[in-house]
């Protein structure tokens, strides 16, 4: 089993993901994992995000190890998933994952036959590399 990479956060995010799940009444699969996710983040402000960390809206290729097969997906709060399926929300479990990672980071996650690995490739998009500071 993979040990956890270390994940980084923006203030931003970290504020407004804490503010979903005080609002978020019912309980969803991935709230416990994700509160332990916020808990171990390092976090620090949108400026001074490295270009290479997965935030939110960002957009990441990723490889799964075991099939080679490449998706790319951009981490949204769940308002904005709209079925495209490009889309991944960050109550997801595969959403909660790649918050926080590096391009080069891998991580296992479950998947209907077990366990899966999953590398981050690329960030192709990225707020606060782009400037985006308060989106």
């Amino acid at each position: 089993m993979l040990r956890k990479p270390a994940i980084t956060l923006s203030t931003l995010d970290v504020d407004r993901i804490e503010a979903l799940l005080e609002k978020q009444t019912a309980d969803f699969p991935g709230r416990e994992a994700l509160e332990a996710e916020l808990l171990r983040a390092d976090i620090q402000e949108p400026k001074d995000m490295p270009a290479n960390v997965v935030t939110m809206n960002s957009t990441v290729r990723f490889t799964l190890i075991e099939s080679g097969k490449t998706n790319t997906l951009t981490l949204v709060y769940p308002k904005e998933v709209d079925g495209s399926g490009d889309k991944v929300s960050i109550f997801a479990p595969v959403g909660i994952a790649l918050l926080g990672l590096s391009v080069g980071d891998e991580f296992e996650m479950p998947n209907p036959t077990g366990q899966v690995t999953v590398r981050v490739d690329a960030i192709t998009f990225q707020p606060e590399s782009a400037g985006e500071l308060h989106r």
